[in-house]
């Protein structure tokens, strides 16, 4: 009762303050009886203010009147129900910021924070994963235990290339596959058998591969060693993992998209940031030695996605770092049409520029080609 009537009172604030800035507007462009009226345009510091109120006033309708749904109109006593924002969304609304995305999906934010405070959580990584790849990122907060395996493994991995990785530490009930080997089974390059990505990035066989070594040598070579790096889309950590043998520290962003890439990431002792490659990542600004682009950052992104996720990797870059495409695929022309100039407004120096056709039946129906570039942020940016 205390919350309605504290938003009932918002509101009228906010109705009366739209009336003032109205009639002080009128006041203001009163003319004399011999002036001839002309149209006055409304001076813009009003325009945005106005704006601001009625944002605010709609804000403030939604959470008192939840715009009905087609299923909500089918079902009235259900709804009723479910219209009502849940608790703990108003309270965690007082304390934070929610990104305006999550708004842009109700139905989904309510559900999601619809929990019985201070017990388990519920189950729901598909319909977080949904709210982050909308845009609803960061999450709000819970008050509750998330859940964990019933019966995990005391003895975890001490290296990042272990023989296997245990099958009780992830919670398999939302996917098809209930083990890591089922996994490998069916696609054994989705990098959930460490022991066969051993050599992965520490063997040269085209044009295309970019070994550890020889990367640590060119950047020690550059006076521009390398310490702290971002690996965009890094599957199951394999990057993070052949450079951690070399002691360089590598966070690894990872999405659970039909496969449990953050556990596995985890069990190889490295740490995965669960965010989507359309968010601002929440590293500091100029403090990344490397950020590395694996092949999850391709064609399939927007342009603008794509030219903003390649201006936030400049942003965490300091000067001298690098920023490596590891096999970035598009269709032929788009490559030097497009891509090229895209990449090229970084304007930053090319260590390593290496294309090749893409061989694989996508890519031969499609035309699309490979690149692996290595460029360097300018030390004077």
């Amino acid at each position: 009762m205390g919350l309605t009537m504290g938003l009932n009172l918002l509101l009228l604030m906010a109705m009366v303050a739209t009336n003032i800035l109205s009639l002080y507007h009128l006041s203001s462009t009163v003319q004399s009886p011999k002036a001839t009226p002309t149209a006055q345009p409304v001076p813009d510091h009003l325009l945005h203010q106005l704006h601001t109120i009625r944002s605010a006033i709609n804000h403030l309708t939604r959470l008192q009147h939840p715009t009905p749904t087609a299923s909500s109109n089918a079902a009235t006593a259900t709804s009723s129900a479910s219209a009502a924002v849940p608790p703990d969304l108003l309270l965690y609304s007082q304390l934070s910021l929610i990104a305006s995305s999550c708004h842009n999906h109700p139905d989904l934010l309510h559900q999601y924070m619809n929990y019985t405070p201070f017990s388990m959580c519920p189950y729901d990584p598909d319909l977080a994963e949904t709210l982050i790849l909308r845009g609803c990122h960061p999450l709000p907060r819970r008050r509750c235990f998330s859940r964990t395996p019933s019966k995990p493994s005391s003895s975890l991995p001490l290296q990042p290339f272990p023989s296997s990785l245990p099958d009780s530490n992830v919670i398999w009930s939302k996917y098809s596959c209930k083990s890591f080997s089922c996994l490998n089974h069916y696609n054994p390059s989705l990098g959930f058998d460490p022991s066969l990505d051993s050599s992965r990035f520490s063997s040269y066989s085209s044009d295309l591969d970019l070994p550890v070594p020889q990367l640590l040598h060119i950047a020690r070579s550059a006076g521009s060693p390398l310490r702290l790096g971002v690996d965009i889309g890094g599957g199951t950590g394999s990057f993070a993992a052949a450079m951690k043998a070399h002691n360089v520290t590598v966070l690894t962003t990872t999405m659970n998209l039909g496969a449990p890439y953050s556990e596995a990431t985890a069990l190889r002792g490295l740490l995965p940031l669960h965010a989507p490659l359309q968010q601002r990542l929440p590293v500091f600004d100029g403090v990344a030695d490397l950020v590395r682009c694996g092949r999850a950052v391709n064609r399939w992104i927007p342009d603008t996605v794509l030219e903003f996720l390649l201006f936030d990797a400049d942003r965490m870059l300091r000067s001298g770092g690098y920023l490596l495409l590891d096999r970035f695929f598009s269709k032929g022309p788009d490559l030097e049409n497009k891509y090229k100039p895209l990449i090229g407004k970084l304007g930053y120096k090319k260590v390593k520029w290496a294309t090749a056709n893409k061989t694989d039946s996508s890519g031969i129906k499609n035309g699309e080609v490979f690149l692996t570039a290595l460029l360097q942020k300018p030390v004077s940016k």
